[in-house]
């Protein structure tokens, strides 16, 4: 009877058809997680009635994703709808008694006091502790932060780190699928123009100036950006907040702290933009170290820490083979190269990192969450 009771956990899922959501049933398949430890619920927000995904688990129609005595039947809600979904539904939830694991791929809960903000390769106790606490809102953290922290983890580990500077590289795909559209259509534009001003023979001066031409021009693409991102970048993410930073560079101090739990807070900056690749956001990173620490401690620091963080040998063959968005694309792998001391002072070390933010920097930390909220309820 034990035995069908932990069958029998119930978990919802909301916003799986989404491009997080769906970069998480994919993960989900591939690690064979729907393996008939808890019952599976698909929700939606406008097919109610529908077919849900084949998870290899027979499921029930699609249920509504706004009917909260539905979703307070679930042990555990994983939703990857978005901050207005989270912030419509999760305090009705909350206040219609249920006690349940939230778990959530959106920004909307990450800097509440009840909330821990999940990347268990780098909190995990913090995690562990929290359950035992009796938290029960689990929130996947920034795209950067939880990339950067993935690669660098090591080092905060050893207390090493006074402050850093993050100058971000961030892909369309961090903006939506419409904007991923609209990077490939800005693309094409451009390829578009005279065929005969892009052979090798043609003056490049032309060319150049046909492209400026055609970025500029009224019919060029940019409805969703708002302004060319193909063949330009975007100095500016998400909104303004106060001294000037946008918030997507506020949640770089916010975030990091919060996950590592630190009692006093590292001082993290810098610049956040935008620019024309599909997928994967990179990183150049500026850190200030207590003291000089050897750069083969250093080394040993950032490899140690986990077992998808690559450090790439600080060469030419080795940058361009490993340490770009179209190295990493769909890979769980998180290299950190370019990493050598500055000539300004044997206490400031530089680097460079990419990793996928589909994955590390949404989908997978609360899929290992999902994982982490079943083992806890079948222990019971």
């Amino acid at each position: 009877r034990a035995d069908r009771l932990v069958i029998m956990l119930k978990v919802g899922f909301v916003g799986w058809r989404g491009m997080v959501g769906s970069v998480l049933i994919e993960r989900m398949l591939a690690e064979k997680d729907f393996d008939g430890s808890y019952s599976p619920y698909f929700f939606t927000t406008s097919n109610v009635g529908g077919k849900g995904p084949d998870v290899g688990i027979e499921a029930p129609p699609l249920m509504d994703a706004f009917n909260i005595k539905e979703l307070a039947g679930m042990d555990i809600v994983l939703t990857c709808q978005g901050g207005d979904y989270t912030n419509e539904v999760h305090p009705k939830l909350r206040a219609d008694g249920w006690s349940g694991f939230w778990i959530d791929a959106a920004s909307a809960l990450r800097m509440k006091e009840n909330a821990i903000i999940v990347l268990d390769p780098v909190n995990r106790s913090k995690i562990d502790q929290g359950i035992k606490d009796g938290v029960k809102d689990y929130i996947g953290g920034n795209c950067t932060v939880s990339l950067m922290l993935m690669g660098l983890g090591g080092l905060f580990d050893k207390g090493w780190v006074e402050w850093m500077s993050s100058m971000t590289y961030q892909a369309a795909s961090g903006a939506g699928a419409k904007n991923m559209r609209e990077l490939v259509r800005q693309m094409g534009a451009i390829a578009a123009v005279d065929s005969a001003l892009q052979d090798d023979r043609a003056n490049i001066l032309d060319l150049d100036r046909a492209v400026t031409q055609t970025m500029r021009g009224g019919e060029f693409p940019q409805d969703n950006f708002g302004a060319p991102l193909a063949g330009s970048l975007i100095a500016w993410i998400d909104k303004a907040v106060e001294d000037g930073q946008t918030k997507e560079e506020w949640k770089a101090v916010a975030e990091a702290n919060k996950i590592l739990d630190n009692p006093t807070k590292i001082p993290i900056d810098g610049v956040c933009v935008r620019i024309g690749s599909m997928r994967c956001h990179s990183q150049a990173l500026t850190i200030k170290l207590k003291s000089d620490i050897p750069i083969e401690e250093i080394e040993a620091a950032i490899k140690g820490h986990n077992e998808w963080v690559e450090l790439v040998p600080n060469t030419k063959e080795d940058t361009l083979k490993s340490l770009s968005p179209a190295a990493v694309n769909g890979s769980l792998k998180v290299p950190v190269g370019r990493l050598r001391k500055m000539n300004i002072g044997p206490e400031y070390l530089s680097c460079f990192t990419v990793g996928d933010q589909l994955l590390w920097g949404a989908a997978e930390p609360v899929r290992r969450m999902l994982n982490i909220a079943v083992a806890h309820l079948k222990a019971k």
